[in-house]
């Protein structure tokens, strides 16, 4: 790696692993993130997201690993990592019988800044709280309690920014607006990690990774992911889905068939086998075919599959 591109490493780990008793929560995870970049992390509950998070901004020490965050040893300088990471929890921790802004003061004065005054206002100017900053913090709606999150993470000035779920819960413009503004400061140099468990954000992050049972299954662009599966997909509609679902999933060379409103998604992994199979069918009138590429839900169902497949045989050796 070349320097220039070196210094534009914001988080480079190798080999991290983490233990809660005889539950391996994170395996050999390997990561590299630049600045600037938006890098998300998909996984269903319980499959190592917040773990993994949590390592790389030094609220946990891995057990064993290497790397760097922000140019710190995610082992031994945690202390120096969390100086520099703004962390946004799932969960909305604030004083609800305080205003925003006597929230964002509250932390400002726990950081200890002398300019903290000045912080919180540029902070509710720049995420559009300035008309609501006398309103009490409990009163607030999903999407206002998330843009008081998010200022009381920027003001410190991160250079990182770790966010668990922010939109869990919330409308889908105020889920828009947010993701705008991460682009924004994305932009800006700042960069961000993110777990989520929508395929619309997914699809907004510039890079982003699929983790299961504590492993880093596959990463990259959205459409590097989607390319390294070998998925092949075809659409339909036409009358009677429901009954021919029923068929379909009765197919070998199927292995996935989804409804999306009035169409049927259907994928398998091997091109050839597939379209065979499926060419009866398509014989059949009162329905049109469609070959098409598969999306990231495609994608992220055919690993959790794998996945799972691949446990069970293990349990049967």
């Amino acid at each position: 790696m070349s320097d220039a591109h070196a210094d534009d490493v914001v988080i480079d780990v190798r080999g991290i692993n983490k233990h809660f008793g005889e539950n391996h929560a994170v395996k050999d995870l390997a990561l590299t993130v630049r600045r600037g970049e938006i890098f998300g992390f998909l996984g269903p509950n319980g499959s190592g997201k917040t773990t993994s998070i949590r390592m790389i901004c030094g609220l946990l020490t891995p057990d064993s690993g290497e790397g760097t965050c922000l140019g710190y040893d995610v082992l031994r300088e945690t202390k120096q990592i969390k100086r520099h990471v703004g962390y946004m929890t799932q969960a909305f921790s604030f004083w609800v019988d305080l205003t925003i802004r006597e929230n964002l003061r509250f932390i400002a004065r726990m950081y200890g800044m002398q300019d903290g005054h000045e912080r919180v206002e540029r902070e509710l100017e720049q995420l559009g709280l300035k008309d609501r900053a006398d309103q009490l913090a409990g009163t607030l709606s999903g999407g206002w309690k998330q843009r008081l999150a998010l200022a009381a993470c920027l003001l410190h000035d991160p250079q990182l920014l770790l966010l668990d779920e922010p939109t869990a819960g919330v409308d889908p413009k105020a889920r828009r607006d947010f993701w705008d503004e991460l682009h924004t400061l994305a932009a800006r140099g700042i960069t961000v990690l993110v777990s989520t468990h929508y395929m619309d954000e997914a699809e907004r992050c510039h890079k982003l990774g699929y983790i299961l049972n504590g492993e880093l299954l596959a990463q990259g662009t959205a459409h590097e992911v989607i390319a390294s599966q070998s998925l092949f997909a075809w659409s339909v509609t036409g009358e009677d889905l429901p009954a021919l679902a029923v068929r379909l999933k009765e197919l070998p060379e199927v292995e996935q068939v989804a409804a999306f409103g009035s169409v049927l998604h259907v994928t398998g992994t091997d091109h050839d086998r597939l379209k065979n199979a499926l060419e009866p069918l398509m014989a059949e009138d009162r329905r049109e075919w469609r070959e098409v590429e598969p999306g990231l839900e495609d994608v992220f169902i055919h690993l959790m599959r794998g996945a799972s497949e691949a446990k069970s045989a293990g349990k049967r050796k």
